[in-house]
C-alpha cells in the first residue's frame, strides 16, 4: 500500500456542483464544518481470519483437506499419521500462497540410518547435519574435515580430543546442552564416557551442505598407503603395523575414558577451548520464553557457526494465543537450520511476492529457512517448545520486523500499513526474540 490516494468522493459536508465530473477543484464548495475526507484503501484490507492450527497428531479425527468453506474430503487412501502431524500441509492457512516455496521440513526419522557396533548415525544435508549415538566407551574414529564441525549434546557425555597444526592438543568433555567445535583441518576424536549408562547422543553440524561424514578417516588413509611408507613415516618396523584395519572403523567399541586430562604437550594447549559449557550459562528471559545465543563473540573457537537455543512457553488454551519466537524476522547473513528438541511448532515462511507457506514440526524434525526469507515460529502445543537455530556464520544476526518498524519514521509506517500513530508508538524498539500472547480485553 502506498497511501498516496487521499482523494475521496465528497460526503454530506460538501458536494460537487451539478454537471461537474469532480476532476478539478473548481466549483467545489465546502461547508464551514467540512472535515478532511478519510482516505480510501488502495487495495482491499487483509483478512482477519485467524487461520488457526486445525488439529495435531493426537486429535481423534480423520483429517480432511478442508478449511472454512474451501476444499473437500479425501476419497482415496490417506497416510493418517502424516496427515495428523501436518495439518498445515493438508489444510493450509488462507494466507499461504504461491508455488515458489519447497518443503522446508525434514523428519530425521526418514534419514538413512547407518548402524555400527557401538552406535549409529543418520544425516541431513541442507546444512549437513549428522545425528550420532555412541554407547558408553564407544569411539568415533580419529578423523578430520576440510570444514568446521560444531556439535550440540542431546544426552549423555562425550569426551573430545584434538591436535592442531602447531602440535597443540586439547581434551575436554561436553555434557547435555553443551557444545564443541573443531576448526577445519584439526584432527580429532569423540568418545562417549560412562557418566551415564547409555553413553551419549549429539548433533553434529558442518558448515557446508555437501560434506559427507565418511571422509578423511585415519584408518582409511593408512589402509590405502603401503605399509613400508607408513613404517618410514613413524620410524618403526613394518611388523609394528601388522594389525592395522583394512578399512575405516567409523564407530568402534572401547573402554570408557578414565581421565579428562590432555597428554603432556611441549607445544602447549590450543588457545581457545573447544568445549563450550552452554548448559551452565543463564538464558535471557523474555515475555514468551527464553533464548541463549552463542557465536564467535562468546565461543571464540566457533568461527564459522553461530547458534541459538530457544524455548517458547505455551500461550494458553487457545492456539491463537500461543507464544511466538521472533515475531517476524529474517537473517541477512546466513540460512537458518532448525532442529526441534521438545514440543510442537508451526512456522510460516515468506519469500517475496505472494509466496508464503506454513509447516508443522514435532521433536526430531528439521526445519530450514534460506537467508533473507521472512518467518516466524509458534508454539502450538501445551508444553514448552525447544529447538536449535544454527547459522553458517561467525556471528548471530537477525532483523526484527517490529524493531524495523519501530525505528522507521511513523508517517511512513502509517501510510504503508494503515495503522494508527498510537499503535506505532507502542511498538517495542528493543529486539525481543520471543514474545508472549497478546493482551486480552478486560
Amino acid at each position: 500500500m502506498h497511501g498516496e490516494n487521499n482523494a475521496a468522493w465528497p460526503s454530506s459536508a460538501g458536494s460537487w456542483p451539478s454537471g461537474s465530473s469532480g476532476s478539478s477543484s473548481a466549483g467545489w464548495t465546502a461547508s464551514a464544518t467540512a472535515a478532511a475526507a478519510s482516505p480510501s484503501p488502495t487495495v482491499p484490507y487483509a483478512s482477519d481470519s485467524p487461520n488457526s492450527h486445525l488439529w495435531n497428531e493426537n486429535s481423534p479425527i480423520v483429517p480432511e483437506a478442508i478449511r472454512n468453506t474451501t476444499g473437500a474430503t479425501i476419497l482415496g487412501p490417506q497416510n493418517l499419521p502424516i496427515d495428523l502431524q501436518n495439518a498445515d500441509f493438508l489444510a493450509p492457512p488462507t494466507t499461504d500462497g504461491g508455488s515458489e516455496i519447497p518443503s522446508l521440513k525434514w523428519p530425521f526419522s526418514l534419514s538413512a540410518m547407518r548402524l555400527q557396533t557401538g552406535g549409529w548415525v543418520r544425516v541431513e544435508n541442507k546444512i549437513s547435519a549428522a545425528n550420532f549415538r555412541l554407547d558408553a566407551g564407544a569411539i568415533r574414529e580419529l578423523h578430520w574435515h576440510s570444514i568446521g564441525e560444531w556439535s550440540y549434546v542431546i544426552s549423555g557425555y562425550t569426551q573430545i580430543t584434538a591436535v592442531d597444526g602447531l602440535g597443540r592438543n586439547y581434551v575436554g568433555t561436553a555434557g547435555p546442552g553443551d557444545l564443541w567445535y573443531f576448526p577445519a583441518g584439526v584432527g580429532h576424536s569423540l568418545q562417549a564416557t560412562n557418566q551415564t549408562a547409555d553413553g551419549s547422543e549429539f548433533m553434529l553440524i558442518f558448515d557446508n551442505g555437501q560434506l559427507s561424514p565418511e571422509m578423511t578417516f585415519l584408518v582409511n588413509w593408512t589402509a590405502h598407503t603401503p605399509k613400508e611408507a607408513i613404517a618410514r613415516n613413524f620410524g618403526t618396523s613394518l611388523a609394528a603395523f601388522d594389525n592395522i584395519p583394512s578399512h575405516e572403523l567409523y564407530i568402534l567399541p572401547a573402554d570408557p575414558p578414565t581421565t579428562n586430562t590432555a597428554p603432556e604437550d611441549p607445544f602447549g594447549q590450543m588457545p581457545n577451548p573447544l568445549v563450550w559449557p552452554l548448559s551452565q550459562i543463564e538464558a535471557t528471559p523474555l515475555a514468551g520464553g527464553n533464548i541463549k545465543i552463542v557465536d564467535s563473540t562468546t565461543f571464540k573457537a566457533s568461527t564459522t557457526i553461530a547458534a541459538a537455543v530457544v524455548e517458547v512457553v505455551p500461550g494458553g488454551m487457545s492456539v491463537a494465543l500461543s507464544s511466538l519466537h521472533a515475531i517476524f524476522q529474517w537473517h541477512p547473513n546466513s540460512d537458518e537450520w532448525d532442529f526441534f528438541l521438545e514440543g510442537c511448532a508451526r512456522m510460516t515462511a515468506y519469500v517475496g511476492d505472494a509466496n508464503a507457506r506454513t509447516f508443522d514440526f514435532q521433536p526430531g524434525d528439521v526445519g530450514y529457512v534460506p537467508s533473507n526469507w521472512g518467518h516466524y515460529i509458534e508454539n502450538i502445543g501445551n508444553t514448552t517448545m525447544k529447538y536449535l537455530e544454527i547459522f553458517k556464520a561467525g556471528q548471530f544476526e537477525d532483523i526484527s520486523l517490529t524493531q524495523w518498524l519501530a525505528m522507521t519514521p511513523p508517517s511512513v509506517v502509517q501510510s504503508v500499513l494503515g495503522i494508527s500513530p498510537a499503535t506505532i508508538a507502542a511498538f517495542n524498539g528493543t529486539k525481543q526474540y520471543v514474545v508472549g500472547p497478546p493482551p486480552q480485553p478486560v
